[in-house]
C-alpha cells in the first residue's frame, strides 16, 4: 500500500515538471517571436567577438537588429530586408578576401557601425552593395581595400560616412596604385552620395556608367582624384570640398551634368594636377566653383556645348587651359592672381565675354562696367617656358614684360575676351571660404566633425 502511494507521489512530480517545462518552452518561443518582429539587441561577449553572420541569420526579415558596444567578426552576407543599427563602439573586423559586409537584399539599412577591413586588396570592399534602396549612414570605415562599393545598385543613399585608408606598420600598400577608392560605383543609377568625409584613398568618389546621380557636400582630402566621373549622364556634383588631391574633379565622358558650388584648393602636388578637369564633356554647366592654388585651375579638352560661368579662379599657375575645346561659353568668371591666366590650343570657336581678368587694361567709356577694349591672352610667356623652363625665373621681370609686349604673331588666334568686365563678377569672401575649408579638414584629420 505504501509502495503504491510512493509511486503515485513520484508520478505527480514528474507530470508537474513536464507541465512547467512545456509552459516555459511556449513562453520562450513567444518571446523569441516578439523579439524578431519588434527588434532585439545582441551583446557580444567581453572576451570573445561574436560572429555577426549568426546574428543576421537568426533575425526575421523586416526586423531591427541593434548591435551593442563590442567586437564582431565578418564577413557577413545580408540576404534579407533588415535594419542594422550599431551603438557607439560596435566594431566589425574582417581579415578575409570577402567584403566585410555584402548586401544582396533590397531596402537594407546599415547605420552607425565601425568597420575595419584588414585584407589588403583594392578589389575587396568594406561594404559591397548588390541591391537597390539601401541606406548606408554614419559608418566609420578603415580599409586596406575599397570603402563602399556599388554594383548594379540603384536608389542607394550613402550619407555622413567617414572612409579612410588603414595604414599598416611596415608601410606596405600605401602607394596610390595600391589603394582602393573611397566610394566606388559601377552601372548604378539614381543614387545619393552626400556629406561623406574621405581621406587618403585612391579616388575619393569614383563613378562609372551611371545616371541621375547626386554627389553633394562631400569632403575629400589627400587622395588621387577627389571625384572621378566616367560616362555619367544627367548628374549633379554640388557643394563638395577637395583639398590636396592630385585633381579635385576628374570629369570624363559626361553629358548634361551640373558642376557647381564646389571648392577645389591646393591640387598642385603633381605635374598633371588640376582643380577641375573636363575631358569629352558635353552640354554641361560648370558654375560658381572656387578653384584656388592649383597647378591648373580649369582644364578643358575635346569638350563642347558647355557653359562655364561665375567661377572664381584664383592663384593657380594656369587659370584656364583649353585644348581642342570648341563651341563653349565662358562668361562672368573671375581670373585673379594666376601666373598664366589662360591658354588655348585649337580652341577657336568659343564665346568668351564679361570675364574679369586682373591683368587686363580695360577702358570703360560709357561706365557700364564693361571694357570697350577686348582682352587677348598673350601666349608668349607660355610658349617660351615650354621650350626653356628655366625662363620661369624671369616671370614678370621688366625684360619678360617688354618681350611679351613686342610679341604679336598670330594675334587673331589668341584667346580673346571680346568684352571683359571691369570689376569682379562674384562677390566672394575668399578668406572665409578658405577658413571654412581649413576647419573642415582639421575636423576630418582628427575625426571630430
Amino acid at each position: 500500500m505504501v509502495g503504491n502511494r510512493t509511486m503515485i507521489f513520484y508520478v505527480r512530480i514528474i507530470v508537474q515538471l513536464l507541465i512547467i517545462g512545456l509552459i516555459a518552452g511556449i513562453s520562450w518561443n513567444m518571446a523569441s517571436t516578439y523579439a524578431s518582429a519588434a527588434g532585439y539587441e545582441k551583446e557580444p561577449s567581453s572576451t570573445q567577438p561574436l560572429m555577426l553572420q549568426r546574428i543576421i541569420d537568426e533575425a526575421e526579415p523586416g526586423s531591427v537588429v541593434v548591435l551593442s558596444e563590442g567586437s564582431y567578426t565578418g564577413p557577413v552576407v545580408v540576404d534579407k530586408k533588415l535594419t542594422i543599427q550599431a551603438k557607439d563602439n560596435a566594431v566589425l573586423s574582417n581579415n578575409t578576401g570577402n567584403p566585410a559586409i555584402t548586401i544582396k537584399a533590397d531596402a537594407v539599412v546599415l547605420q552607425g557601425l565601425s568597420i575595419q577591413q584588414d585584407y589588403a586588396d583594392v578589389e575587396t570592399a568594406a561594404v559591397l552593395v548588390q541591391s537597390d534602396d539601401a541606406d548606408l549612414s554614419n559608418l566609420k570605415i578603415k580599409t586596406q581595400g575599397t570603402g563602399i562599393m556599388l554594383r548594379d545598385a540603384n536608389a542607394v543613399t550613402i550619407q555622413n560616412n567617414e572612409i579612410t585608408w588603414k595604414r599598416v606598420r611596415d608601410g606596405s600598400g600605401s602607394g596610390v596604385g595600391e589603394k582602393g577608392n573611397g566610394i566606388d560605383l559601377y552601372n548604378s543609377h539614381n543614387n545619393l552620395i552626400q556629406q561623406n568625409r574621405i581621406y587618403n584613398m585612391k579616388d575619393g568618389i569614383y563613378l562609372e556608367k551611371g545616371s541621375q546621380l547626386t554627389v553633394e557636400e562631400n569632403h575629400i582630402y589627400s587622395s588621387r582624384y577627389g571625384i572621378h566621373c566616367m560616362y555619367i549622364d544627367d548628374s549633379q556634383i554640388v557643394g563638395n570640398i577637395g583639398e590636396y588631391n592630385y585633381t579635385g574633379a576628374m570629369i570624363m565622358g559626361v553629358k548634361n551634368a551640373r558642376i557647381s558650388n564646389n571648392s577645389f584648393l591646393k591640387q598642385n602636388r603633381n605635374v598633371y594636377a588640376q582643380g577641375i578637369l573636363l575631358y569629352d564633356v558635353q552640354a554641361s554647366t560648370v558654375e560658381s566653383n572656387i578653384v584656388d592654388g592649383n597647378r591648373v585651375g580649369i582644364y578643358m579638352e575635346r569638350s563642347s556645348n558647355n557653359e562655364l560661368k561665375e567661377n572664381s579662379v584664383y592663384r593657380n599657375y594656369i587659370g584656364i587651359q583649353l585644348l581642342k575645346a570648341e563651341d563653349n561659353k565662358l562668361h562672368h568668371n573671375d581670373f585673379v592672381a594666376n601666373v598664366i591666366e589662360a591658354e588655348a590650343v585649337n580652341s577657336k570657336a568659343n564665346e568668351i565675354y564679361y570675364n574679369y581678368w586682373d591683368s587686363a587694361q580695360g577702358l570703360d567709356l560709357n561706365e557700364d562696367g564693361i571694357s570697350e577694349i577686348a582682352y587677348s591672352i598673350n601666349p608668349f610667356y607660355q610658349q617660351i617656358i615650354s621650350d626653356k623652363p628655366v625662363f620661369q625665373l624671369f616671370f614678370q621681370s621688366p625684360g619678360m614684360t617688354f618681350l611679351s609686349a613686342m610679341y604679336t604673331e598670330n594675334r587673331d588666334q589668341w584667346t580673346t575676351d571680346i568684352s571683359p568686365s571691369m570689376h569682379l563678377n562674384v562677390i566672394l569672401d575668399h578668406n572665409k571660404a578658405l577658413t571654412d575649408v581649413g576647419t573642415s579638414m582639421f575636423c576630418l584629420r582628427r575625426h571630430i566633425c
